[in-house]
């Protein structure tokens, strides 16, 4: 499955307009990386612990909608949108990706 942010696949025709897919992934951050990250907002650096869970939930999100691009029949999800928020609540923080495109048939 060819994913893209852009308009359409370079080389290749949109013969078919399928649909808008979309995925989305939710995920809890635990007391010990919300405790690590903010030892690191004191003394600067990386929080690999938040980049670590941002991937995996990106990455949920991403096949997500690329299977719903597969039950429609689509060769391709074009014109794809990350978007990342964060989450508080009661019981702690939680990190939400969201990912959406068009799911196109290609020649």
């Amino acid at each position: 499955m060819i994913v893209a942010t852009t308009e359409g696949v370079a080389g290749r025709e949109v013969t078919e307009v399928k649909g808008v897919v979309a995925g989305e992934a939710i995920l809890g951050v635990n007391i010990f990386r919300d405790l690590f990250a903010g030892l690191r907002d004191i003394i600067g650096g990386r929080s690999g612990g938040y980049q670590k869970a941002l991937r995996e939930a990106r990455d949920h999100a991403m096949a997500d909608m690329v299977e719903e691009a597969l039950q429609l029949g689509a060769d391709a999800v074009v014109g794809i949108d990350i978007d990342y928020e964060a989450v508080d609540t009661n019981k702690g923080s939680m990190l939400m990706v969201s990912c959406n495109g068009t799911a196109v048939s290609l020649r």
